[in-house]
């Protein structure tokens, strides 16, 4: 990869070397893979002077350094990950509605989402993050029949989703922020973690109706040049309240959803 690259612009290694602060030799090892991981310090020179010849593509950027072995240790803002939502993938939430699907990043903020999922989870929009609105917004007990469950469940997945990220300086602020919310910190207190929904049932009302249905969850990573992995793509597919027995309830109602 580094010696196409080079080859493209045409730079010898020497002047590569030299521009990256290491020898001429050890770029030939890196370009022969006979070479330890480099650091992040050498990947970073290495693609400041080659961006400067003439730019590398995200796919490009980030190849580079999946193969040295470095994910990226710095949490993107919510505006960067914003800007990682093309049109494309704008236009496509509308295409699933009536079902409520959104783009989220994996600290829980709402990137984009549909008008199906604007209702479904009504105040969450303008919250603009899932655990916010779980704590802060007295809405989601009326929209989550099993608030408690939802709630937890949530905070148990924000603790994977911290340990699995490089950079923890984000989960600070947003752990000092909902640490104002007696019911967050006694969850958290709890200190359990999950990786995923143990059931892909979500029962919700609408908190003005009282009317009842559910969501078939479908939870999955999007792949981005970018920032790999930090983006989430929620897909509730609507379907009729389950009673507790796991059967469609026959009337709609908020006591079926119980």
């Amino acid at each position: 990869m580094l010696r196409r690259l080079r080859d493209e612009r045409r730079i010898s290694r020497e002047k590569l070397a030299f521009a990256a602060g290491v020898s001429s030799s050890y770029i030939t090892h890196l370009e022969g893979g006979d070479r330890d991981h480099p650091t992040r310090a050498v990947v970073d020179a290495l693609i400041r002077y080659l961006d400067r010849i003439s730019p590398l593509g995200d796919a490009e950027r980030r190849h580079l350094f999946d193969l040295a072995g470095l994910a990226e240790d710095r949490f993107p803002g919510v505006e960067e990950l914003r800007a990682q939502i093309s049109d494309d993938m704008r236009n496509g939430l509308a295409v699933h509605e009536p079902n409520a699907a959104c783009y989220l990043d994996t600290r829980w903020n709402i990137l984009s989402c549909n008008d199906s999922y604007a209702r479904a989870f009504s105040g969450l929009v303008d919250d603009g993050n899932m655990l916010r609105w779980f704590f802060g917004n007295e809405l989601s007990t009326r929209v989550m029949v099993e608030w408690e469950r939802e709630a937890a469940m949530t905070v148990d997945w924000l603790r994977g989703l911290i340990g699995q990220s490089g950079d923890t300086e984000w989960a600070a602020e947003l752990l000092a922020e909902l640490g104002e919310y007696p019911e967050f910190r006694r969850m958290w207190a709890a200190g359990g973690t999950t990786y995923g929904r143990d059931s892909p049932h979500m029962h919700l009302r609408d908190p003005d109706s009282g009317d009842c249905f559910s969501l078939d969850v479908q939870m999955f990573r999007v792949d981005s040049g970018n920032h790999p992995g930090r983006i989430q793509f929620f897909l509730g597919i609507r379907t009729p309240c389950l009673d507790p027995a796991g059967s469609a309830a026959s009337v709609s109602g908020v006591d079926h959803c119980r």
